[in-house]
């Protein structure tokens, strides 16, 4: 099943026989299996389990992919992938079980247990480690993050019959084991490919610009006093600082701050819509700049962010300037990308060059009222 990965035979035997991750990984569990050699105890194998499953997550989470000499298959990786967390799933599901109800098992048997969950662990982490970076860092980020979860999961399962009593199956197991079955079942749900991936962080992104434009028009609309939902009725009855409201010259500063976060998420729904439409993986310069557009847009939304704060009364003016001016910066610079970038096509160039102009016509508007307060 896994032969057909690369297109080299050659390349996936050299792979297996020489991965790195694997060689290393002899002599973690090396150190993990001489600390207790000396103790005839069931528990011995799972402490031993422990440490290399930990060993193995650490790895997972710093290391860097093995780039394939042939031509990577995604899609055979994805058969493989899936197949190895089915059998970490599985493996995991079996430790549970045995260690649910006396009678426990033995040491030999605790020690099969613990080859088999670490076989399953090895093959896990060898598959994630297959999918070289040319084919999306984005989509292996989000790989990445989901291989690690369920290497967490096991963790924490082994490291929690470890701790508890060995004689009843316990809340906390029971916990833990449903949380190895959730990790593993997001796989299904990982986009596919770098443009999936990509489609999926800018939707996020657009979620949490458009969080933080409702917020701060649902503290217009709701009270002069931003904070009442905040204080009690004392503080409230005790409060004559009018820094706590917003005056009428920081209303109209917040006109055009808030046209600023406004095309702050349509820059994000039109790039999403650009991507959506264009986005093309099969090549890895394109693959690249799809890459490049996540990671600038990820700038967005903590510039929104940070904007939105510095609305809040008492208003500090050089501060809002200070953020207004580095959102848009971030905007303009996202729009450069986008304007080069292979998913800009000669008809998306009109609502480039109309964002960059509300962006300039907003902080115009935003530097003139703060001067003129001045």
């Amino acid at each position: 099943m896994v032969g057909h990965l690369f297109s080299s035979d050659c390349h996936y035997k050299n792979v297996l026989t020489n991965n790195l991750f694997q060689n290393s990984m002899k002599l973690c569990v090396h150190g993990a299996m001489s600390a207790d050699n000396s103790c005839a105890d069931v528990s011995v194998p799972l402490r031993n389990l422990l440490n290399s499953v930990q060993c193995v997550r650490d790895r997972v989470k710093d290391g860097e992919s093995n780039e394939s000499n042939g031509v990577f298959n995604l899609s055979n990786f994805w058969d493989t992938l899936t197949q190895a967390v089915k059998a970490a799933s599985q493996e995991a599901t079996k430790l549970s079980l045995a260690f649910s109800k006396p009678p426990l098992p033995t040491q030999e048997d605790g020690e099969k247990f613990a080859e088999s969950i670490h076989k399953s662990v090895l093959a896990l982490s060898t598959v994630y480690y297959w999918l070289p970076k040319s084919d999306g860092i984005t989509l292996r980020r989000l790989v990445r993050d989901a291989t690690a979860e369920v290497l967490d999961g096991i963790v924490q399962l082994v490291d929690v019959i470890v701790s508890s009593p060995l004689q009843s199956l316990s809340q906390e197991q029971l916990q833990s084991t449903g949380g190895v079955w959730s990790a593993c079942d997001q796989f299904a749900h990982l986009p596919r490919d770098n443009r999936e991936a990509v489609l999926g962080v800018l939707a996020s992104y657009i979620g949490v610009v458009k969080d933080a434009i409702e917020e701060m028009e649902q503290a217009q609309a709701e009270s002069q006093d931003p904070f009442s939902d905040v204080l009690d009725d004392e503080d409230q009855d005790s409060r004559g600082n009018q820094d706590t409201y917003w005056s009428e010259e920081d209303r109209q500063l917040m006109a055009p701050c808030q046209g600023l976060m406004k095309a702050s998420a349509a820059c994000l729904r039109k790039l999403l819509s650009a991507v959506k439409a264009n986005g093309n993986v099969s090549m890895p310069e394109t693959v690249a700049q799809l890459d490049d557009l996540a990671d600038i847009a990820k700038e967005i939304s903590p510039s929104v962010d940070d904007l939105v704060l510095s609305l809040y009364p008492p208003m500090d003016y050089s501060g809002v300037d200070q953020n207004a001016c580095k959102l848009t910066l971030v905007l303009k610079k996202v729009l450069d990308i986008i304007r080069v970038s292979h998913v800009c096509l000669e008809a998306d160039l009109n609502w480039v060059q109309f964002l960059n102009g509300a962006l300039d016509h907003n902080l115009q508007k935003i530097k003139a009222l703060i001067q003129g307060s001045s």
